[in-house]
């Protein structure tokens, strides 16, 4: 890892299960890959090309998750008791995995901040040393 990265300390986060990072629009869309598609059809039982129909949209030349038409939350954010949570959870995709280890949100301490403001999670809990922030932050 360069040393000139602002984080050499490392950074904490610990998710509050709050939800913000799936809710509303300024989130933007939730890419997945064939192979994500693929695990996630046979998790929900069904064909890919039914889970496409059902839950994805094509932008471009990538796919993405639905998003709520009207609150414009992910299609598979779900409440529970009144509580938010992932419907597929252990089949999310990479891009939901790790987050809050976004390029856009590491370029400085306060792009991480600006974060930090929706995300209650960041700066607590575990302590993410540099070489794993460089990790997830290339998958």
């Amino acid at each position: 890892m360069p040393k000139n990265k602002w984080y050499v300390n490392g950074l904490h986060f610990e998710c509050q299960q709050c939800g913000n990072c799936c809710s509303g629009p300024e989130e933007g869309v939730i890419w997945i890959n064939k192979q994500e598609i693929e695990k996630l059809a046979e998790h929900l039982q069904m064909t890919p090309a039914e889970l496409h129909k059902k839950y994805l949209r094509k932008i471009g030349l990538r796919i993405s998750i639905k998003e709520d038409p009207w609150t414009k939350d992910c299609i598979f954010l779900k409440r529970t008791n009144g509580l938010p949570g992932c419907a597929i959870y252990n089949f999310r995709p990479t891009q939901c995995r790790t987050w809050p280890f976004w390029v856009y949100n590491l370029h400085s301490p306060d792009d991480w901040n600006t974060a930090a403001q929706k995300c209650p999670g960041l700066n607590k809990g575990k302590l993410y040393i540099p070489d794993e922030i460089e990790k997830l932050k290339k998958m």
